[in-house]
């Protein structure tokens, strides 16, 4: 049975502190981004092209967000192929999730749920996985070779040197290895493990197992997302860690390299030098949202002082309470400049939501009307 070796250092408990105070600001805050479309789709254009230029695609950052979109570019086929595929996976991911969410069962998943077992675990199999990697690699590797374990033995080189880097397990190894991976996922003790290093241990040891022959990398970072994603560490809709990742490739390739070299058995390797670079990792982007939002929440207590609940803001929202955080309130005149592209009825509407939501205040009368933040 898999059981990972691996050791909690001070590095390692900072992090996860860090991760955990930034989830509470975050959980807490009154004031919060709403989870709109285009706020999504940024989100999800950064995965898709961070997470397929770390493999060597091409694309700059604005052909894939035309691609996310629906529009035409030209470029080869290969590359807007591992896009257009890698939109496909985060679709997937967000569909787990709704059913998780929802707890309905998983398709292979041979489950009744009850009432009192609403909040069950979520399930992890093989099914997923092999799942993951067909829509990755649609159309970009032989349709024989989509969604199937690998029977062949592969090595990984150099491309500087030429020299081996990392050889994996031999291909029959590869579907007692995943079995063992999923069964340890699944497990009572692996769910009391934070969800940030069960992420981090995932990602890494379906990497090592390279259990297919193409696409290992973006299955083992989407597959690992699932920790994080179904148990309150949503990290899709509001930044990205494939982001974090490209933007430190030598970190990301050194750190996986010299764990590689670590032993020959994949599940003797000692993973804490991984795991700290992954929480480090997931700690950043993490803080990152967080004062994002205390920004926009400055008050700790507003969220009691609003009955608890959380107003979530739309980004021009967000333009408009940052504005009068910095200058004490706006004008319409203010708004305007503001929101050069925005019709005056919208920002009307948008003043008035902020007014109901007793986030805003108005005083004076209509046309000389002053708007700041409620001395609630």
């Amino acid at each position: 049975m898999f059981l990972p070796v691996f050791t909690i250092n001070n590095q390692i408990l900072k992090y996860i502190g860090t991760i955990e105070g930034a989830k509470a600001v975050i959980d807490e805050a009154p004031l919060i981004p709403a989870y709109e479309k285009q706020f999504q789709q940024e989100a999800i254009i950064r995965t898709v092209h961070f997470g397929t230029r770390i493999e060597g695609n091409d694309l700059t950052f604005q052909e894939v967000a035309k691609l996310v979109e629906g529009q035409k570019i030209s470029a080869t086929d290969r590359d807007i192929q591992e896009v257009i595929n890698y939109r496909a996976v985060m679709s997937y991911l967000e569909e787990l999730w709704s059913l998780y969410d929802a707890s309905m069962p998983l398709p292979e998943e041979k489950y009744t749920p009850s009432k009192s077992d609403a909040q069950r675990p979520f399930f992890y199999s093989q099914t997923i996985i092999r799942r993951i990697h067909e829509l990755t690699t649609k159309k970009v590797i032989p349709d024989s070779e989509i969604g199937k374990y690998r029977h062949q033995q592969v090595v990984l080189k150099n491309t500087r040197t030429g020299e081996i880097a990392h050889r994996p397990p031999p291909a029959v190894e590869v579907p007692y290895l995943v079995t063992e991976l999923v069964d340890w996922l699944n497990s009572k003790d692996a769910r009391e493990i934070h969800p940030a290093i069960r992420s981090a241990i995932t990602q890494y040891i379906l990497v090592a197992i390279h259990p297919f022959i193409e696409g290992n990398g973006r299955v083992s970072r989407a597959f690992a997302m699932l920790p994080l994603y179904t148990e309150g560490y949503d990290i899709r809709r509001l930044f990205s860690l494939e982001e974090y990742f490209d933007r430190n490739a030598q970190d990301y390739y050194d750190t996986l390299q010299k764990t590689h070299e670590l032993s020959s058995d994949i599940f003797r390797r000692d993973l804490t030098n991984w795991i700290q670079y992954f929480t480090q990792a997931l700690s950043i982007e993490l803080t990152r949202v967080k004062e994002k939002v205390q920004n926009l929440s400055r008050d700790i207590k507003f969220k009691q002082k609003l009955g608890g609940k959380q107003i979530h803001l739309t980004e021009r929202q967000i333009k408009l309470v940052e504005y009068m955080q910095q200058f004490g309130g706006l004008r319409m005149p203010d708004a305007q400049q503001l929101l050069p592209m925005v019709s005056d009825d919208t920002i009307w509407r948008d003043l008035k939501k902020l007014i109901d939501d007793k986030v805003v205040e108005k005083r004076g009368s209509t046309k000389g009307a002053y708007y700041c933040l409620a001395n609630v």
